[in-house]
């Protein structure tokens, strides 16, 4: 056999294998009818396909298109198909340009699907057409629709820019469109691919007339487009594009006259909120800045102590800051021993194994007690059982005096209220103006949400919440003095000046003993704790109680064995620092609290 002949033997010998299986297939798939079930529909799919997509683009009145769109679709066990269309393009970060997709319908002359359903997403239109069952097979559908916004004037030209054919999920054989507008055209093109490619179509023309224009293009894979240009004269069409304000960040908080009038009025709220606390606390400092040399001097009448305008230490620190603090109550503390009715007693270290003192209770007359004064001394020597006690150790209110201690300061606000320093407790006053100021916050940071996500005038919404903070930050300063407050404050601050000197007037000094110079700076002692000033007149005492012969304690202070004055300075720090945290809300505040020479 030659070389020629083996080809021809082989074909021969290939056919009769094909026929023999194909003869025997019948029987085998009887056999087993389930064994490529699972696999028809994958085939199915893979088979499905537009065979052709013919448009026919008509521009009318006012540049909008009527397009009539012939598809041939190739089914393969689907109930329909769904056509994409390029409906909104984002020209910038604030503008869209957008086409109207209107009076879409269906038809088909084979039975294909007709019923339409439309939906949107994003820069997508989506068009379902479906039928009632499932489909195999050609059918012919003719989808029937408007365009509004696909020309536009460019240049010298109106241009009609449109992916006419394409954006299909399975593969486009054949695509083709026409476009007729009725007027010369000037210029044509086409492109073929994805949204926005520059790829040129297979071919584009005119008619011998050059108002037609014919465009083509073959094998287009899934989710591409033809898409036809097409330039006429000005004022060819009429058409105009179509734009839309994005809405991103960037246009929810843009300057507009709503959101720049929400800005002047918070410009102008917070201009009046200035006026308003320069009306209210500028009248204290001018006060005190007219009157506070009034108190600068020695508060000394022959050996006896008058504080200026009669304030105790808990009320100047109240006054000063408008604020009951820690420190204001341990001042009265200091202030109450002084004046007899607690003894203050520091314990042994080296016996009791820490650093401690015992305040114990004297029987002294309670007529010169303020209320809050009672309230202090009751909440010191009351069990928490509800019993008295005589005696109690520093170290046992360590944490346990919270709620004794917001009584306390309760109190103190009531009473500068009652000397009639303030028209209102400072607390509520500043307690009011915080929480209207927190609320307004969380309702602009809601309203700031609400119009973002719906409007362009979150701005407005940001300015709210502006003002909120700034109402609830000057809330803290809210709290006025009265004429009265602020003539007393202005003696306190004259009389702090005269306690930074650390020393009485050489002519008021001459006439004291030691021991009344030792009761004197006694008496000072306690409005030095407030005014911060305690080192320097613990240690005045201290120098003092050195001077006098025999003086090793206080009448009000008393030290472990072998303690004398000269460790006073020191007791004195030490024990109002304590103090402090003792009687403080958490025992977290210590590191914080104010330090008295500081």
């Amino acid at each position: 056999m030659s070389g020629r002949s083996r080809p021809v033997v082989a074909s021969l010998t290939l056919a009769a294998l094909v026929a023999l299986l194909v003869s025997g297939r019948p029987a085998q798939a009887a056999a087993a009818p389930s064994a490529h079930a699972g696999t028809a529909p994958v085939a199915a799919a893979a088979a499905e396909k537009v065979v052709r997509d013919q448009v026919a683009l008509q521009v009318g009145e006012g540049g909008t298109l009527h397009a009539r769109e012939t598809i041939v679709y190739e089914f393969a066990g689907q109930r329909g198909f769904t056509r994409s269309f390029v409906t909104r393009e984002h020209e910038s970060v604030t503008r869209d340009r957008v086409y109207r997709l209107e009076n879409v319908r269906a038809s088909s002359p084979d039975g294909g699907p007709t019923q339409v359903s439309v939906s949107t997403s994003d820069t997508h239109t989506n068009v379902r057409v479906s039928g009632a069952g499932a489909l195999t097979g050609r059918r012919t559908v003719v989808l029937e629709y408007d365009v509004r916004g696909a020309i536009a004037p460019m240049g010298d030209t109106e241009e009609l820019r449109w992916p006419a054919a394409g954006g299909w999920r399975v593969p486009l054989a054949e695509a083709r469109a026409t476009v007729d507008g009725g007027a010369m055209i000037r210029n044509i093109n086409c492109f073929a691919g994805p949204p926005g490619t520059a790829i040129g179509c297979t071919q584009f023309y005119t008619n011998h007339t050059h108002t037609q224009g014919v465009f083509s293009q073959q094998e287009m894979p899934a989710g591409e487009y033809l898409t036809v240009v097409v330039g006429y004269p000005p004022g060819a069409t009429g058409g105009q594009a179509i734009h839309e304000r994005r809405h991103t960040v960037a246009t929810a908080f843009s300057i507009n006259a709503v959101t720049a009038s929400a800005l002047l009025g918070l410009l102008v709220l917070l201009l009046g909120g200035i006026v308003l606390l320069y009306l209210l606390r500028g009248r204290d400092a001018r006060v005190v800045g007219r009157r506070a040399a009034e108190g600068d001097h020695a508060p000394v009448a022959g050996a006896r102590f008058e504080p200026p305008d009669g304030v105790r230490p808990g009320q100047i620190g109240t006054l000063i800051d408008e604020q009951a603090d820690v420190i204001d109550v341990t001042a009265t503390i200091v202030d109450l021993a002084v004046r007899g009715h607690l003894l203050i007693e520091e314990q042994d270290r080296e016996a009791t194994g820490r650093l401690d003192w015992t305040l114990r209770r004297l029987p002294a007359p309670p007529d010169d007690l303020l209320r809050y004064e009672r309230i202090l001394l009751e909440a010191l020597f009351t069990g928490a059982d509800g019993a008295p006690r005589d005696s109690v150790r520093l170290s046992e209110l360590d944490g346990t005096f919270a709620r004794s201690l917001a009584r306390v300061r309760s109190a103190m606000y009531d009473d500068v209220v009652e000397q009639g320093w303030f028209a209102r407790r400072p607390d509520a006053v500043r307690s009011r103006w915080t929480i209207a100021g927190m609320v307004l916050t969380v309702l602009g940071v809601a309203g700031t949400v609400a119009l973002a996500l719906f409007t362009d005038m979150a701005l407005a919404g940001l300015a709210v919440i502006i003002a909120g903070a700034a109402l609830a930050y000057g809330g803290q300063y809210m709290p006025a003095k009265t004429a009265r407050g602020s003539t007393v404050l202005a003696h306190t601050i004259g009389f702090r000046a005269f306690l930074e000197r650390g020393e009485l007037p050489a002519e008021a000094g001459a006439e004291l003993g030691s021991r009344e110079r030792i009761a004197l700076f006694s008496r000072f002692l306690p409005y030095a704790v407030v005014f911060g000033v305690v080192g320097p007149w613990a240690k005045t005492v201290e120098d003092a109680g050195e001077r006098a012969e025999g003086a090793d304690n206080l009448a009000w202070y008393e030290g472990p064995a072998e303690w004398d004055l000269s460790r006073f300075a020191e007791s004195m720090r030490v024990f109002t620092l304590t103090t402090s945290g003792a009687i403080s809300q958490s025992r977290g505040l210590r590191g914080v609290l104010a330090n008295p020479e500081g």
